[in-house]
């Protein structure tokens, strides 16, 4: 068997920068251990697999999954599923529809982006009592912490106590979510907030570019700072920007997407 295979760089306008993520478009599913196997091969934060939705047309069902598990949600290699059917599949397609476990996600081209139409998951405080836990867990303490359906959200007054962030791994894989977000207001001008992501219990100890923190982030940052539409970017190693748009129940995540790589996987 010989799988359709993509490398897109997402969440960025050149190589070697933003989330990488496979891509397979599939005829038709086959086994989930496969899918796992191939995506621990990969060794990528994400691959994702979609196969035409019965009954209708243009339409996917769409799964991601991290070398360790499979994945409810998944922001970047959403971007780069919609960047291969729009430019690969349907030249010059305008939008996308994917079906998950998620619910409808949709891309969209926007110019020279891919915006993905995401549902927002804002987070809740936490006791003020949990702050110093976070502090061991990231190295720096926080001044609060939400909780959204499967991360916890640490917020910090400056862009460079992000930055200089050192989490313990061993106290994150043990932690009760599924992963760990630290962010801040942004230093430069054009920056409304930073980020950075950590998800060892996936298999990922820190993701580049997290599509799916920013439906966490974008409904905080658009409250508190009395905005609908905001520009993030995430300050890992290899970094990535966002456009994030608040929409009642709805964000809107939009970046651009480069392909790096199109050849096929024999199993």
């Amino acid at each position: 068997m010989r799988i359709p295979f993509y490398w897109v760089d997402a969440f960025t306008s050149r190589a070697f920068a933003g989330n990488p993520a496979g891509v397979c478009p599939l005829s038709e599913w086959v086994p989930d251990d496969a899918l796992q196997a191939i995506a621990k091969e990969n060794n990528l934060s994400e691959t994702a697999y979609f196969v035409p939705k019965a009954l209708a047309r243009d339409e996917y069902e769409l799964r991601w999954f991290t070398p360790e598990m499979e994945v409810d949600l998944c922001g970047h290699a959403t971007l780069a599923s919609g960047k291969v059917v729009l430019d690969e599949m349907q030249a010059g397609g305008g939008s996308v529809r994917f079906h998950s476990r998620s619910g409808p996600l949709v891309v969209t081209r926007s110019g020279e982006r891919f915006e993905l139409d995401f549902p927002s998951q804002p987070g809740e405080l936490l006791d003020p009592t949990s702050t110093p836990r976070f502090e061991a867990l990231l190295g720096s303490c926080p001044t609060e912490v939400l909780r959204s359906v499967s991360y916890d959200m640490a917020i910090f007054d400056t862009q460079s106590q992000v930055a200089s962030l050192a989490p313990d791994e061993g106290l994150l894989l043990a932690h009760d979510a599924l992963a760990v977000i630290a962010t801040a207001p942004g230093d430069a001008a054009d920056v409304d907030f930073v980020s950075r992501f950590f998800a060892p219990q996936a298999g990922v100890f820190e993701d580049p570019v997290t599509g799916s923190a920013h439906c966490v982030m974008t409904p905080y940052w658009a409250q508190r700072l009395g905005q609908a539409t905001l520009r993030a970017r995430q300050i890992s190693a290899r970094g990535g920007e966002l456009w994030c748009t608040q929409r009642g129940d709805r964000v809107g995540i939009a970046g651009h997407a480069v392909l790096y790589m199109r050849g096929a996987i024999t199993l």
